[in-house]
């Protein structure tokens, strides 16, 4: 299979790169990686030979990064089917005094556990808080726990099996209390249904940006050499997707109603706002600063 895929190489649409990870003194083990950053090439194609194609997700937005990497024609039509769902089931809003960025992590602890502990207080339930990783996830449970030990927790785990991601979930009960912690992006972050009073709101303290490394930094430059933005493509898009598929599970049907809380000052935004559903009544007001914790 990597033979196969090696011949469809070329520096436009894929990236080659080698890891390489120390076993002992003197063993290593590397691994070559071929990366289909752009697949519109190879899926061009296929579109081209279909009569007809319709492609559906909650989360095709912007346009035109799903048709550049997509392959899609410029005529493709779009339709933005109008939300089933009201701005007033879901209270969203920006908490700007946090930032989450990683040199400001230390500092964002306590800000964010008090957050967590004002809403609980104000409106006892059920509630996913969602981080950028599990030392950060860690650290910010470890620190509720000791200042509220009141308020039930349970955290996601490296390498959860399936028993163990079904008893987290278990933990969601109707007319439950308690806040499940999650990194954005994993097992949690989409496909989980959990409808009324199971869940009633979460927190978001990331923009879901990809980890900055050498590799993404090389997919960077290959965007931009594209299209123009490889910022954009290669974190901002990809990051705002995950925080909005987390969103999503607090309203499951026209019956929930729920709070979700973005928490980092670049969420308020502009170019970050434009990215969020449009059925949001998003309030940029920090709740916390104002008195408005949602209740």
């Amino acid at each position: 299979q990597f033979a196969r895929v090696a011949e469809l190489f070329d520096e436009q649409q894929f990236i080659f790169d080698i890891s390489k990870r120390s076993l002992s003194a003197r063993r290593s083990l590397s691994r070559l990686s071929l990366r289909n950053v752009v697949p519109a090439p190879l899926l061009g194609p296929r579109l081209t030979a279909a009569r007809s194609t319709v492609l559906f997700s909650a989360t095709l937005n912007p346009q035109h990064y799903y048709r550049d990497l997509l392959g899609l024609p410029q005529t493709t039509v779009w339709l933005d089917v109008e939300s089933p769902f009201a701005a007033a089931q879901l209270d969203v809003h920006i908490v700007s005094r946090i930032s989450t960025r990683y040199v400001h992590r230390q500092a964002s602890l306590a800000p964010i556990v008090e957050l967590l502990a004002q809403q609980f207080a104000a409106r006892p339930g059920n509630y996913l808080a969602f981080f950028s990783s599990f030392d950060y996830l860690q650290q910010v449970a470890e620190l509720l726990a000791r200042e509220h030990p009141q308020i039930p927790l349970w955290l996601q785990s490296r390498g959860m099996d399936e028993a163990s991601r079904l008893g987290f979930l278990q933990q969601f009960r109707a007319e439950g209390q308690g806040i499940g912690f999650a990194v954005l992006g994993g097992a949690f972050g989409e496909g989980i249904d959990l409808p009324g009073s199971k869940l009633i709101g979460a927190f978001v303290a990331t923009l879901g940006l990809p980890q900055l490394n050498p590799l993404n930094e090389q997919i960077k430059q290959r965007m931009a050499r594209l299209f123009g933005s490889g910022y954009d493509y290669t974190y901002l898009y990809p990051g705002l997707q995950k925080v909005v598929q987390a969103a999503g599970r607090v309203i499951r049907s026209q019956a929930d109603r729920g709070v979700l809380m973005l928490i980092d000052d670049r969420f308020a935004e502009p170019r970050v706002r434009q990215l969020l559903p449009s059925w949001w009544a998003v309030d940029a007001q920090d709740p916390a600063l104002a008195g408005e914790i949602s209740r």
